[in-house]
């Protein structure tokens, strides 16, 4: 696998890459990275992208705002600065948000879409009183590693599960408030119809994040949009069961006839 830094306006991104043949891109989570992915880059067939968006992982900070669509932006300058269009696009939890706003705004970029336990068109809103929480998660790693925890129930690699955290640590400062007010705000309800590219939305039954109410009000939102409910799996079927994930994208795929 490799690895590369590419500049995008004012940020610089990292990201990791393997295989030949059509673009598939990965857009990782809130307090993630493109390590999230390390186990479902080889997908024959296909040349695999998993960058770190601004202020996660490898990547520099974002200055100013922090919006899902600054970071929706920030991926299309990636896919543009690779060259790569009409790609499958999977989008893990907040990162299933800015590739619903990226499908919204570039469909020639986004040929299909594949939403991983995704916050819903409309968000996902974070009391303002749990934010004292998500600051505590930043400065003591003992409670962000219970909060991780919680999220992936049915994940036993725990070199891996330390890796995820240190990248964790990564994230900017600005962005633990920050990315939970984007998602507060985010709204593309009025924008969904305007995407008519397939659509896959997975969502784990141990999911204490996104509800099956939210899943199904995401799939219903796309015109070309469907379902599936997996069993005992948590927020991250990429991290907890990789093989069950690669099956079900290798048969949307198949289903689609991405060629």
């Amino acid at each position: 696998m490799a690895s590369g830094i590419v500049a995008v306006g004012a940020v610089s991104m990292f990201f990791v890459e393997m295989g030949t043949g059509l673009p598939l891109v990965y857009v990782h989570g809130n307090t993630g990275s493109s390590l999230w992915f390390k186990l479902v880059m080889d997908v024959h067939g296909y040349h695999t992208v998993a960058p770190d968006m601004p202020n996660f992982g490898r990547s520099s900070a974002l200055a100013g705002e922090i919006s899902i669509e600054r970071y929706a932006e920030s991926i299309a300058g990636f896919m543009e600065a690779r060259g790569i269009k009409n790609a499958v696009v999977v989008g893990h939890s907040l990162g299933g948000c800015v590739v619903q706003t990226l499908a919204v705004t570039r469909p020639d970029l986004v040929r299909a879409m594949v939403l991983v336990d995704s916050g819903a068109p409309n968000g996902l809103v974070t009391p303002k009183d749990r934010h004292p929480l998500i600051e505590t998660m930043r400065t003591n790693r003992a409670i962000l590693e219970q909060a991780l925890k919680a999220v992936v129930p049915t994940l036993k690699d725990e070199a891996f599960f330390r890796e995820l955290v240190d990248d964790a640590q990564k994230m900017a400062a600005p962005a633990w408030i920050g990315n939970a007010e984007a998602l507060s705000h985010f709204d593309i309800t009025a924008k969904c119809a305007l995407y008519t590219g397939p659509v896959l939305v997975l969502r784990g039954s141990l999911d204490p994040i996104i509800t099956e109410e939210m899943a199904k009000a995401t799939a219903a939102a796309y015109p070309n949009a469907r379902l599936r409910l997996l069993d005992g799996v948590g927020h991250s079927v990429i991290v907890e069961n990789p093989a069950l994930f690669l099956t079900l994208l290798k048969e949307f795929i198949a289903e689609i006839g991405v060629k």
